[in-house]
């Protein structure tokens, strides 16, 4: 491998990505390049040779910056998993590669959906190293291990069909309940792929206390071992239980059939720290399906929500179908007193009467 220093200069003319905003400037220092086999998390220092799909690059401080080819960019390798986008894998040399996600993820692509424009094209420069010559990985700056209690916040967890089926929006609209209802509310993100405009929504919405992944170390968790994703979740939910607040909302990325949710939700871990789950799905038939799947794996859900919601007629049918279920959209979960109701699924001293009759009106 060859160690070329890199003057300041060039670092700060570098647009630096959402996914390592946690990277200490000063320890950057040089980039590797040659015969290396990146890792998930690597730092990697690129060229943009070719726009596509991703135009702009989301910052650290979340502005979506415009990209033009030439510019220099900091960003990580990672695996990505986009049902609607890419399927794209960590290469295993320092060639030519893809910008996957526009928090900041390079990767190569595998496949992609049907009317999705090719990726924008990046030519790593190298892989960005300390003074020392040793390669900087995002673990470098993860959170450090919860102390452990035996008191934690009650719990929520929001799950979906898919991606884009509207959990991070319900999951805002239950945090905006939750403080209208006068709690304090930590909100986490334990899977998926860096991007702050979960993170900011969850904080326009009133949590005291927001985590992602990132904050554990990762750009991305798709091909992620299962004690990985555990030790994410319990990295995220811990820190949130030390911030002392009253509740937290935690959003599982994509679907119930996606590999690591999929092993999340089945973990029994889950099961005992997680008290209630919202359901987001985009349709009636959707909904069903997943309530059965989830019943299946022992988790009964409080409610469903999502872009189904979106639709009175697809509201209908799933309050029909699924008989006592209730079904709510992101403004009804943004009310004090359905916050309220759901808290007395879990906490029987908060139960308020039945809603059943506002929910549907509201």
């Amino acid at each position: 491998m060859r160690f070329i220093e890199l003057p300041a200069e060039r670092l700060c003319r570098a647009k630096s990505a959402y996914t390592v905003r946690h990277v200490r400037v000063e320890s950057l220092a040089a980039v590797l390049s040659g015969d290396y086999s990146p890792k998930a998390g690597d730092l990697v220092l690129a060229r943009v040779d070719r726009l596509g799909h991703h135009k702009r690059l989301e910052l650290a401080d979340g502005r979506k910056a415009l990209l033009f080819p030439g510019d220099e960019i900091v960003l990580a390798y990672a695996n990505r998993y986009a049902p609607n986008q890419f399927e794209a894998f960590v290469p295993g040399d320092l060639g030519p590669c893809d910008l996957v996600a526009a928090g900041g993820v390079a990767a190569r692509v595998s496949c992609r959906r049907s009317g999705i424009s090719e990726p924008t094209k990046l030519i790593p420069i190298g892989v960005l190293a300390d003074r020392e010559g040793s390669p900087l990985n995002l673990m470098s700056w993860r959170l450090t291990e919860p102390v452990p209690s035996t008191n934690r916040p009650t719990a929520f967890a929001v799950v979906g069909t898919s991606m884009d089926s509207g959990k991070t929006t319900a999951a805002a609209g239950l945090i905006r309940g939750l403080v209208n209802a006068g709690l304090s509310v930590g909100a986490a993100k334990v899977t998926g792929t860096g991007a702050g405009g979960d993170l900011w929504m969850f904080a326009d919405a009133g949590a005291s206390q927001v985590l992602d992944f990132t904050h554990a170390g990762y750009a991305s968790t798709y091909r992620c071992s299962h004690e990985e994703v555990k030790g994410i979740f319990k990295a995220l939910t811990g820190h949130l239980a030390m911030a002392g607040v009253d509740v937290m909302v935690v959003e599982v990325a994509d679907g119930v059939f996606q590999d690591e949710t999929a092993a999340l939700l089945q973990d029994p871990m889950f099961g005992e720290h997680i008290d209630a789950t919202l359901f987001a799905s985009g349709d009636a038939l959707g909904a069903v399906a997943g309530v059965a799947h989830l019943n299946a794996i022992g988790i009964e859900p409080a409610a469903v929500t999502g872009l189904l919601t979106a639709s009175p007629l697809a509201a209908r049918e799933a309050r029909r179908a699924l008989g006592g279920t209730l079904v709510i959209d992101a403004a009804e979960l943004a009310h004090s007193r359905v916050a309220e109701q759901l808290l007395g699924m879990v906490l029987p001293d908060r139960r308020p009467s039945d809603l059943s009759d506002f929910v549907r009106s509201a």
